[in-house]
């Protein structure tokens, strides 16, 4: 049976690309030059078509992080980078063929700290692009809608992946994941 020590968050990264980066992150014009060679190198790999469309993708994600990070403080978050590395909890066999059964992280959500680390319902950029708008979860929320889910952990997992295909995960502070143990 699954319990809250359980938990984890997990990272996909396709197997020609580095775990734990966001291509954001990069000063403008490597990034554009980044995604064109990742698009023109794996024309058929599902996790690369976003970059063929980089300019509306760049644009899209500069804006909906900037919405994420003052969500975030709103909550009581402490985020030190400005764009989040992105996590799925618990994992999703969707977003692991997305990216091609490439390289997968996992870290138990348990240690990492409370203010650098939220959740969304579904994919954030989706959900921004299609409303403007998302429900964040800090990691207190988070285990309080689990409580009060009267099937508990498991029919709760199971609900979220059913409504939004799975949880998303934001960590807000690289350097805590340098003092963890990939599971």
């Amino acid at each position: 049976m699954l319990t809250m020590e359980d938990l984890c968050i997990v990272n996909f990264c396709h197997k020609n690309c580095t775990p734990l980066k966001n291509i954001v992150r990069l000063p403008e014009a490597e990034a554009f030059a980044l995604a064109r060679e990742f698009a023109e190198n794996n024309p058929n790999t599902t996790a690369f078509y976003r970059f063929a469309d980089f300019k509306n993708y760049y644009a899209l994600r500069m804006e909906q992080d900037a919405f994420l990070y003052e969500k975030f403080i709103a909550l009581g978050g402490t985020p030190f980078e400005k764009h989040p590395l992105s996590f799925v909890l618990q994992g999703s066999e969707y977003l692991n063929n997305w990216f091609d059964n490439g390289i997968v992280t996992t870290y138990r959500v348990k240690d990492i700290p409370s203010e650098f680390i939220s959740f969304t319902l579904g994919d954030s950029g989706a959900k921004y692009q299609r409303t403007g708008t998302l429900t964040m979860y800090t990691k207190e929320m988070l285990y309080s809608k689990i409580a009060e889910n009267k099937g508990g952990l498991e029919a709760f997992l199971k609900e979220m992946t059913e409504q939004h295909s799975y949880i998303e995960v934001q960590l807000w502070k690289d350097a805590c994941l340098d003092q963890l143990d990939s599971v």
